[in-house]
């Protein structure tokens, strides 16, 4: 699969999803057990008004996502999240945001995964580990 089709297929598999499609989750890259999804701020996802800054579910749901997506990278099977750590550094307050995802291990019960996200400014926002329930394919 060349690159670009690689591109293609995950962004179809991120966009069979209602809520990924609201997200507007963008596949910027993708590798063996590595993910880069870009998100561009937008102001529904304001959770407190006063200082603009984006509701931290969604960054959450970026650790997930990105996680789980990265695990499929290696055309393995993850059924379900068993587990989901997020750390907030800062808000985010405006512009892109992009999310790394990498693999720390895959497994045949469970793998683990962990993601972290960036402002527009290269600054650190959030970052987390999921754990995902392995399928059999």
């Amino acid at each position: 699969m060349t690159e670009a089709q690689a591109l293609e297929a995950f962004q179809a598999y991120i966009d069979i999803s209602p809520f990924q499609r609201w997200l507007g989750l963008k596949v910027e890259e993708v590798g063996e057990g590595r993910l880069v999804i870009a998100l561009q701020w937008r102001e529904e996802m304001v959770s407190n008004p006063n200082t603009k800054s984006m509701h931290g579910g969604i960054l959450a749901s970026l650790v997930d996502l990105g996680g789980l997506y990265a695990v499929l990278t290696t055309k393995s099977i993850a059924t379900a999240t068993v587990d989901l750590r997020v750390d907030y550094h800062r808000p985010s307050t405006g512009g892109a945001i992009r999310s790394v995802s990498t693999i720390i291990k895959l497994g045949s019960k469970v793998s683990t995964a962990q993601t972290e996200i960036f402002g527009e400014d290269g600054k650190l926002l959030a970052s987390g580990r999921g754990v995902y329930l392995m399928g059999n394919g």
